[in-house]
């Protein structure tokens, strides 16, 4: 059935009044539980003191968000200002020689911040897989650069290039594996787009324009090289109608983002409350499942803020990032999950649809799910909870196929046919909430811990059953029909678009 089935009002608002009335009744649980229990010694490590004004101390556990906004707030702010000014002066004085400046600028400030053994580190890497590149051969381009992404994953290999850089700073095996990890995809990318041009190669100078872009270098997003290439090349910079007060926008929205999510943690510890395992096990089923849920919302925001900021500067510079990732409110597929675009549009370019094609084959699709989750899986690096993670949504993506295959199969697939459409909508809805609570439990075991995912798979599905289990799943059904309405809403309007278009 067609996505622009409709269901009526009165039963949309009836989904929308359950919902809300039902995250307000768990948000009020993890509240009380943050209220009553901060000074509890299991605690202390995470819940800092917080804004005066507040009177309340703050969870404080996230390292990243401390990282980005707090500790080294500062630093990050200089050296991406100064990419901004030097940026802005090249493109107004010399805009065809923009990306020069751009790597120049990213080298300088990656031998201020890491040292001149670093930076060799990186340089060496680069010249390897670039060297690899010049035999064109997709099959070497792959095997290279994940030997190298390897050498920095795994023992003793990583623990041996980073005793190269002798800096001590909290911020140093941050921004090491970041950036060489980073450093390592874009260099694919790079092997793997000259293999695919016919004629001629791309020279090293292009490889490291494309890899010493500074607001990419360490923390991403990955821009694949043939987009990143074509839009840094040009040298007639023009901006679209209202560009300058959308980038506006966007800065200030990130902003308040980052002022809204400080407050919150004043008030819901929803970092430090899953540490300890006993404790959230005294807490009702609905506040256990709206822990699991709102830290892989908070999961999203952190990622669409940081990507966000980053996404800026390079609007700034003329470029067209890879977007923040997809609302995981929006989400109940496994197919649209993801935190990181560039990852995922990486990925997918280069594996999942290389290999899967049209994705409706079971077994290639089984190929492609197993190579793009073995990448992913070097990727963040080797561990018992990524092994976990990795098969969990290897075969949530699977199993989507297979049951849409199963119930295109008679007599499943007349059944439908024979249906109205706002019913067909209704059935799919109840898939898709069992759907979504697959992703959430499988995103929070990496977000978390093994304990704590199964604390929650536990009390949902065995000990809450029936009463929390039908509850639960109701609600959750009231939220897919919601975003299936937005859905059915963005159809239409990107309908009319194309036929204004059309005329």
């Amino acid at each position: 059935m067609g996505i622009k089935a409709v269901l009526p009002s009165y039963e949309l608002g009836f989904y929308a009044l359950i919902l809300t009335c039902a995250v307000v009744y768990s948000g009020n649980g993890i509240f009380d539980a943050s209220r009553d229990n901060v000074n509890r010694k299991a605690f202390r490590q995470g819940i800092k003191p917080g804004w005066h004004y507040f009177g309340r101390k703050m969870d404080a556990a996230d390292f990243e968000w401390a990282m980005w906004f707090t500790a080294f707030r500062n630093i990050i702010i200089f050296a991406l200002s100064g990419h901004i000014l030097f940026a802005k002066i090249c493109s107004m004085v010399a805009p065809q020689h923009r990306s020069v400046v751009y790597m120049l600028y990213g080298m300088l400030a990656v031998l201020g911040t890491m040292g001149r053994a670093y930076l060799m580190i990186v340089l060496s890497h680069c010249v390897v897989l670039y060297s690899v590149a010049l035999a064109k051969q997709r099959w070497l381009c792959f095997a290279a650069g994940l030997c190298s992404l390897a050498s920095f994953r795994l023992d003793p290999f990583s623990t041996w290039q980073n005793g190269f850089v002798t800096r001590t700073f909290d911020l140093q095996d941050v921004l090491f594996y970041g950036g060489c990890g980073f450093t390592i995809m874009r260099c694919m990318s790079f092997a793997l787009e000259n293999a695919e041009r016919k004629e001629g190669i791309y020279s090293i100078i292009d490889l490291l324009k494309y890899n010493f872009y500074l607001p990419f270098f360490f923390f991403g997003p990955i821009m694949t090289f043939d987009r990143f290439h074509s839009q840094v090349s040009t040298s007639e910079l023009r901006r679209k109608d209202n560009e300058m007060w959308n980038i506006r926008a966007h800065a200030f929205l990130h902003l308040v983002a980052i002022v809204a999510v400080d407050v919150f943690f004043h008030f819901f510890y929803i970092l430090t409350l899953p540490a300890d395992v006993k404790f959230v096990n005294r807490l009702s089923d609905w506040a256990l499942a709206g822990l699991a849920y709102s830290n892989l919302v908070y999961d999203w925001v952190k990622a669409a803020v940081m990507f966000g900021i980053i996404n800026t500067i390079a609007r700034l510079d003329h470029l067209d990032p890879p977007q923040p990732p997809k609302c995981i409110t929006m989400l109940y597929v496994f197919a649209e999950t993801h935190f990181d675009r560039g990852i995922n549009d990486w990925l997918c370019k280069y594996v999942y649809d290389h290999l899967g094609e049209n994705h409706d084959d079971v077994v290639k699709e089984l190929r492609a799910t197993i190579c793009t989750f073995t990448v992913t899986t070097l990727w963040l690096g080797p561990c018992e909870i990524v092994y976990i993670w990795s098969v969990c949504n290897c075969f949530g993506l699977n199993f989507e196929l297979w049951v849409q295959k199963v119930f295109q199969m008679e007599p499943f697939g007349r059944m439908e046919a024979n249906m109205s459409e706002p019913m067909s909508r209704r059935i799919r809805g109840i898939f898709g909430a069992a759907n979504f609570w697959a992703i959430v439990l499988y995103n929070v075991l990496a977000l978390n811990s093994l304990d704590f995912t199964l604390l929650v798979a536990k009390r949902i599905l065995l000990t809450g059953f029936p009463l929390s289990t039908l509850s639960i799943w109701f609600i959750t059904y009231c939220g897919v029909q919601l975003i299936k309405e937005r859905e059915r809403l963005l159809a239409i309007e990107e309908e009319k678009r194309d036929k204004e278009k059309a005329v």
